[in-house]
């Protein structure tokens, strides 16, 4: 071969394997990952750690009570600065609401689940209770039951006062319908709420996470006591008084 021709073919054969396609997957021609999908992923990081602050503020409220516990307290729980607490939350007080709807959401979404059920009403109230059980017992129980007694802002106070009312007129509702279902024996509805909310609030006070029994198995043994107290029992046929035996006289 030429001399010359030979150059030209080796340049030809050089500038072929420059310019010669990766196969995809391989090298440095990787597809950039959509700048959406980032996006995405950084909206859940977001909201994974916005969680965690609101959990570890849940516990050390339980741990030490609202006052006494500082957000300093929260994030050193977390390991991290308490400026990076205000990037998820603006206050102290905005925590505690986000710590009691953590516990109030559980409940409105058991009434949301039992709604379109054909079930009795009794049935359908012993799945709210559980689950109101259940959330009292989780880590957010505390504040969702204390949070309306904290030095909290009038508007705060009222929208917490709201979602409570919200959850009383609920079990009324169900207990209402029980007794007109006949699954109920027939009651004072709002007494019956009240007793049936302030023994499963009283779990919040008493209740930790190394108890030998878990959440959901004291909601479950709660709403058994329930359970054998709301339903209707059988008419009692009312016994006839005894004749008083006489004596004879002579």
């Amino acid at each position: 071969m030429p001399a010359g021709l030979g150059c030209a073919m080796a340049i030809i054969n050089a500038n072929t394997m420059t310019t010669r396609p990766r196969k995809p997957g391989r090298g440095r021609t990787r597809s950039t990952p959509s700048p959406w999908q980032a996006s995405r992923e950084r909206h859940r990081d977001r909201e994974l750690k916005r969680e965690a602050v609101i959990r570890a503020a849940a516990r050390e409220f339980n741990r030490k009570g609202y006052h006494n516990t500082s957000l300093d307290d929260i994030a050193a729980r977390l390991q991290i600065t308490k400026p990076t607490v205000y990037y998820y939350v603006t206050s102290k007080e905005q925590l505690l609401f986000q710590c009691f709807i953590g516990g109030v959401e559980q409940i409105r979404a058991a009434f949301r689940a039992v709604e379109g059920r054909r079930a009795p009403a009794r049935v359908r109230l012993n799945a709210v209770l559980r689950h109101y059980g259940e959330a009292v017992a989780s880590d957010f129980g505390w504040c969702m039951v204390r949070a309306e007694d904290q030095d909290l802002s009038p508007a705060m106070s009222r929208h917490i006062k709201a979602l409570k009312s919200e959850i009383d007129h609920g079990i009324r509702q169900l207990i209402h319908e029980g007794i007109q279902d006949g699954s109920i024996a027939p009651c004072d509805a709002k007494m019956a709420a009240f007793a049936l909310a302030g023994a499963l609030n009283w779990i919040a006070h008493w209740y930790r996470e190394n108890q030998s029994l878990t959440g959901a198995q004291i909601a479950s043994a709660f709403v058994a006591i329930f359970e054998g107290g709301l339903a209707p029992r059988p008419a009692r046929r009312r016994a006839k008084p005894r004749a008083a035996r006489g004596t004879s006289g002579a």
